[in-house]
């Protein structure tokens, strides 16, 4: 049997995260933020129209300047309770890719916060929590006047299963 040389460090701690713009929002108490480029727009929270046999964090579709947008809810999809719509409650329109296909889609949020700007002194690796903890959609960790801001990479949200019955719900790009 032949020994593979393990990974160097400096690979090993590789961050996928890359500084640049990031539009930081919270689900709770904690802050998230996604790359800016992902983002298209932020609108006010409407209602959302139900669609039958969806995974729970899928909450349905709204209908955004003649276009069928799919709406999930980002506190379910991270098994957090579901909180209280607020006036301060939005949807952030994303686009995102996987095997592929582009998909526009809105994610609730608490509250958008800023934009804010991290050079790659201020971004960590996600700290690995073992085979039993799916991590794959975090960026990194940035860390930004004493917060803690967890990065998503948005094309990583959903499973290939996921993506399949969430694209079928809007019109794809």
């Amino acid at each position: 049997m032949v020994a593979t040389p393990a990974a160097p460090e400096s690979a090993r701690n590789a961050c996928p995260a890359k500084e640049g713009l990031y539009l930081a929002f919270k689900l709770s108490e904690e802050f998230h933020a996604l790359p800016i480029l992902k983002v298209q727009e932020i609108i006010g929270f409407q209602s959302v129209t139900p669609i039958p046999g969806m995974p729970r964090f899928v909450c349905g579709v709204i209908n955004l300047r003649d276009k069928v947008i799919p709406v999930v809810d980002l506190r379910l999809r991270f098994a957090m309770t579901c909180g209280e719509t607020t006036s301060r409650t939005c949807i952030i329109i994303v686009h995102l890719s996987q095997n592929h296909r582009v998909l526009t889609l809105g994610a609730i949020v608490d509250e958008v916060c800023e934009v804010i700007e991290l050079p790659q002194s201020q971004i960590e690796p996600a700290p690995e929590f073992g085979a039993s903890v799916d991590t794959r959609f975090i960026l990194g960790i940035g860390k930004n006047e004493q917060r803690v801001i967890l990065l998503l990479d948005v094309d990583r949200l959903f499973s290939d299963e996921e993506m399949a019955k969430v694209s079928h719900m809007g019109a794809q790009d």
